[in-house]
């Protein structure tokens, strides 16, 4: 589609917005060339544009409320994950952000989320910056201009980053803000400039409406399709190769973060781009991603020398360094972005401890059991103030993107695998050989590797022979793998000291039994055995 070619406009008015000067449905190139212009970010030797995101370089989760409504209020679960905001409360900062934004340079961008046509969203998106503009251009779906001349927004996101809340009297936690409001269908975000939280608002809204209203399970993974047609599912959160392993030169790409898992057995991408971590970028390793960082591209809080180069390596501004780009920028990639049923999922874990085997088989118990948990661990640099490895838990791998208690979407997830016969992996993708500041990171070659013998087929069912059950985390670990030596298939092996290795294998059991208890009383029995079984005092 040519953007360039559409001369129509649109008035804000309606939103309370007034004279506003609107630059409508601009192209990436011409939202490029503004914010260079404007000295709001820098071409750099590739092409993309590399910007800064001022204050914030992630979401703020503490400063995502949702409108508690008669839609929200007897379905959110409420807490520190949703914090509910009353509707006047909203109502009087949307005013404040509207008269801001009033007689300013505004940009508006018309698109949709959800590829399958059954479940479209559309979404109009006004931002204070170009740039932002643009990452809406790349992270939602682009509607044809035949689309475009009746299209109809469902959703709106008023985004305002230079807009800052006074909290004692708006109601925030603090000077930046992400709302939900369901009945007025707005997503409003001001005094933060990461453009992620633009792309988890619709995010979190789509996995209320799709289970409530739409029987269908929303998906906080990546997502790539075989040439016989067979889906690979991905969960994991930030940091645990999500994207980058879903990003296979044999495999049709579907999505690399957000998928639908429909009631006809469809999964389908909310999404029209991937939003990608770079640090540490090099082309022999992900060659996908490296690609695409071209014109068209975004690369956040990344640090540029005068010649206009990139060093991925250099995390001075932030660990979260990112780049987003419109999901065609990858070259083999499913269209539209849309798979069947899934036969093999993949649970993702970066385990700084060392201690959970690279690859694992999980009977459905176990599976429902590490979803609702959602592990990972933090290590010393993501944030501030970890010195050393940390467990760090999520239900359902996303739960800062999650209306509804855990057990709604473990539920949905469980009845699907089942339905399915669907084989559930967990790969550890985090460190071997010792725990972070000992070991090292797994080979990204092995975990490939491994990736691939089970797309190939090559580990067969579960049987005594051919698999070890490991004697703290119950989960069957395969003996041998095509491609990976064996050695490296024991994580016990690997450490050469038997005391420490069991010593902090307990550790880490200890801390999924301590999460676990908040989902004890809605857990089944069969899932609460799922877990790690022996434990230390």
């Amino acid at each position: 589609m040519s953007n360039n070619q559409i001369k129509k406009t649109v008035s804000l008015e309606k939103y309370g917005i007034k004279k506003a000067k609107v630059k409508y449905q601009l192209s990436s190139d011409e939202l490029q060339d503004l914010t260079i212009e404007k000295g709001q970010g820098v071409e750099v030797s590739s092409g993309a544009l590399a910007v800064n995101t001022g204050e914030f370089t992630g979401r703020s989760p503490k400063d995502r409320f949702i409108v508690e409504d008669d839609i929200t209020k007897d379905k959110v679960w409420w807490g520190d994950i949703n914090i509910p905001i009353a509707p006047n409360t909203f109502d009087a900062l949307y005013d404040k952000v509207v008269d801001y934004l009033s007689e300013k340079e505004v940009f508006v961008r018309d698109s949709y989320a959800c590829a399958d046509v059954n479940y479209k969203m559309n979404i109009r998106v006004i931002n204070e910056h170009p740039w932002t503009n643009m990452f809406a251009y790349n992270m939602f779906l682009r509607p044809t201009e035949e689309e475009l001349k009746t299209f109809d927004p469902e959703w709106t996101i008023v985004n305002a980053p230079g807009f800052m809340a006074d909290p004692k009297v708006d109601g925030t936690r603090q000077h930046n803000f992400a709302i939900l409001n369901f009945t007025k269908k707005i997503v409003l975000i001001g005094g933060t400039g990461y453009t992620g939280e633009i792309k988890k608002g619709i995010f979190s809204a789509l996995n209320f409406i799709l289970p409530v209203f739409k029987n269908t399970l929303p998906m906080h993974c990546s997502a790539n399709v075989g040439e016989d047609g067979d889906t690979a599912i991905f969960f994991g959160l930030s940091g645990t190769g999500k994207t980058t392993l879903s990003a296979d030169p044999k495999r049709r790409l579907i999505g690399d973060d957000e998928h639908g898992w429909t009631k006809e057995n469809t999964v389908f991408n909310f999404e029209g781009g991937c939003y990608a971590k770079v640090i540490n970028l090099c082309k022999e390793n992900e060659p996908d991603i490296y690609n695409a960082i071209k014109r068209g591209s975004i690369l956040e809080n990344v640090i540029v020398d005068k010649d206009g180069h990139v060093d991925f390596a250099d995390t001075s501004i932030t660990q979260n360094t990112r780049v987003s780009y419109p999901i065609n920028f990858i070259d083999n990639i499913q269209e539209p972005s849309i798979g069947k049923n899934p036969k093999n999922i993949f649970f993702l874990t970066a385990d700084a401890f060392g201690v959970i085997p690279p690859i694992s088989k999980l009977t459905p118990a176990q599976a429902a059991y590490h979803f609702i948990s959602g592990y990972t661990a933090k290590v010393a640099g993501t944030e501030a103030g970890i010195k050393e490895p940390q467990p760090s838990f999520s239900a359902c791998f996303g739960a800062p993107f999650m209306p509804l208690h855990p057990a709604k979407y473990a539920e949905m997830l469980s009845k699907k695998m089942k339905d399915a016969g669907v084989n559930v992996w967990l790969i550890n993708t985090g460190w071997t050989g010792g725990a972070y500041g000992v070991g090292t990171r797994m080979k990204l070659k092995y975990t490939r590797a491994m990736i691939n013998a089970v797309l190939n087929g090559d580990l067969g069912l579960y049987n005594h022979h051919d698999y070890h059950i490991h004697s703290v985390f119950g989960v069957a670990q395969p003996r041998t793998c095509p491609g990976v030596p064996d050695s490296v298939l024991s994580p016990r092996a690997t450490w050469n000291d038997d005391e420490a290795y069991y010593t902090t294998a307990f550790k880490l059991s200890n801390a999924f039994r301590m999460n676990f208890k908040q989902f004890e009383s809605i857990a089944s029995e069969e899932i609460r055995r799922g877990g790690p079984q022996r434990y230390n005092p």
